[in-house]
């Protein structure tokens, strides 16, 4: 299976992956804090999605 290289992409998708990357950490910071005054089911799996998504654009993975 190949590796999947984010330059390879056309330039419109690397652009929105980029926008992706560089907006996950505020709106994560947001529903973290959202997260604590309404915890709610959809809050925390939500904080859950957007922390993994994170971590993966931190690690490299995409």
């Amino acid at each position: 299976m190949a590796r999947f290289y984010r330059y390879r992409l056309p330039p419109w998708a690397r652009y929105w992956l980029l926008v992706i990357e560089r907006c996950t950490l505020p709106i994560m910071i947001f529903q973290g804090i959202r997260t604590i005054f309404f915890p709610t089911t959809f809050d925390v799996l939500l904080l859950g999605i957007f922390i993994g998504l994170f971590v993966a654009f931190y690690l490299e993975w995409i």
